[in-house]
């Protein structure tokens, strides 16, 4: 859930109302549909059917490839959620994995309808590609605004996602999935924007997720969750590998297009270490994330959903990877994790370790803090998952959801530097992702630099 002030009067944005109240126009596709007509794609049956599907998984549990354990924090209601689909898209090679941290008042919601929809979105894209062509992939590209996307690398140029000569240079599935990954978010994001009950103006969710096919590895990211990969160098010792990058605020590439929408990017005199996204004239809401799905509060000022989609071609050195939300990061390094992984009594085990030995850290190093959720996924390399019976496991009640009916419950009401291991906590307070100031009586007064403009 980001980094932020644990003071407890600076809270999120409450509601749509507030923001409103602060002279903040809602998007115009944010508009609320008619009375009576549907609000989601998803309808009760729609998702009672969905989590019925032998293979997809959501829960604390695991099968003979895959881990998941999510814990709750000291924040209230769990906002982190997960998914392994294992024969995911009817393809018995393919894996999907993803983990979604939620933050603002609904959250929770968003990161869950998120993992919910996200997967099928992007299965029915990959299939719609599939029978597609290269003039597809280019139109497809094209009516993504140059100035929103960073179709390579955050530190590349944006206007990169013209050039197609880095598609040309890698196997074909890359060329299809990262348009299907482009595609998938961008009409994700178009659907939180149409529920009517239950807003994402000041909600939102990070998202990191792959598609394992093969030996081919996909991944699309926004926000601050990871993925971690554990390979054996030359020596067979265990090397920790950052599969993806953080995308905060202070990156050069994210901070400079927040700024030319007229966003607002910098950083607390009490927490110099974590840049956040503000309104141009108001103190909020503090996001301290540069992509994210929802937060339409901030989607004319900068922040977008475009992920950050990255090929890798697996190797038989290669061990599992781990996904995990930034409670995990915030507390221990890469190669901790992936130690912990190797060293656990079971496959079975290993995310519940992950998860166990966080929470012990954060008593260790931030004791006057309250403890973050987290929410880890093991995906574990060369397992054959077109032999493996998927031996779902409940570990007594999930800790985070409690069980369908809690997760059917919340489904109904929400109807609505590359490679580089770092911290933006290191030697400040524990915060959260949002984050909202006292007005300023005299705006014409008030000059950011006094809080440590980054």
């Amino acid at each position: 859930m980001g980094s932020c002030f644990s003071a407890e009067s600076r809270n999120p944005l409450p509601n749509s109302q507030t923001a409103m109240s602060l002279g903040i126009k809602k998007r115009k596709n944010s508009r609320k549909r008619p009375p009576g007509s549907r609000t989601s794609s998803f309808d009760h049956q729609r998702e009672e059917q969905l989590h019925r599907i032998v293979g997809r998984m959501f829960l604390n549990g695991s099968s003979e490839v895959a881990s998941l354990f999510t814990q709750q924090g000291k924040k209230g209601t769990n906002q982190d959620a997960m998914i392994v689909w294992e024969n995911f898209g009817s393809r018995t090679d393919t894996v999907f994995c993803g983990v979604f941290d939620g933050h603002g008042p609904l959250g929770h919601m968003v990161a869950k309808r998120v993992r919910d929809s996200l997967p099928l979105k992007l299965s029915a894209h990959w299939e719609v590609n599939l029978k597609g062509s290269n003039d597809v992939l280019r139109e497809i590209v094209g009516s993504f605004n140059p100035d929103e996307t960073s179709f390579n690398s955050v530190t590349d140029d944006p206007k990169a996602s013209s050039n197609f000569e880095e598609i040309d240079n890698n196997p074909e599935i890359f060329q299809t999935l990262k348009d299907s990954f482009l595609k998938a978010f961008k009409v994700m994001d178009r659907e939180l924007s149409m529920y009517a009950n239950a807003e994402c103006f000041c909600s939102g969710t990070t998202a990191v997720t792959l598609i394992k096919q093969g030996q081919h590895l996909i991944m699309g990211n926004i926000g601050d969750s990871r993925a971690v990969l554990c390979t054996r160098d030359k020596d067979n010792s265990l090397v920790a590998v950052q599969l993806t990058v953080d995308l905060k605020p202070n990156l050069p590439a994210e901070a400079e297009r927040i700024r030319k929408c007229k966003g607002r990017v910098f950083a607390l005199r009490d927490e110099p270490e974590v840049a956040r996204v503000w309104l141009p004239n108001y103190d909020s809401p503090g996001l301290a994330m540069a992509r994210a799905f929802g937060d339409f509060c901030l989607k004319d000022f900068g922040l977008i959903s475009v992920p950050e989609v990255s090929y890798r071609r697996l190797t038989e050195k290669d061990e599992f990877i781990v996904l995990a939300t930034d409670g995990i990061w915030d507390v221990l390094t890469n190669e901790e994790v992936i130690n912990i992984v190797a060293s656990a009594e079971s496959h079975s085990r290993a995310a519940q370790a992950v998860v166990e030995s966080a929470v012990r850290a954060w008593r260790h190093k931030f004791p006057t803090s309250k403890v973050d959720d987290c929410a880890v996924v093991c995906l574990f390399l060369g397992v054959d998952a077109t032999t493996s019976a998927i031996k779902w496991k409940l570990e007594g009640k999930n800790v985070a959801e409690g069980s369908d009916d809690v997760e059917e419950e919340s489904s109904s009401a929400m109807n609505m530097e590359s490679g580089k291991d770092w911290s933006a906590l290191e030697g400040v307070s524990r915060l959260n992702t949002l984050l909202t100031l006292p007005r300023f009586e005299d705006d014409e007064s008030h000059e950011p630099g006094e809080k440590g403009m980054v």
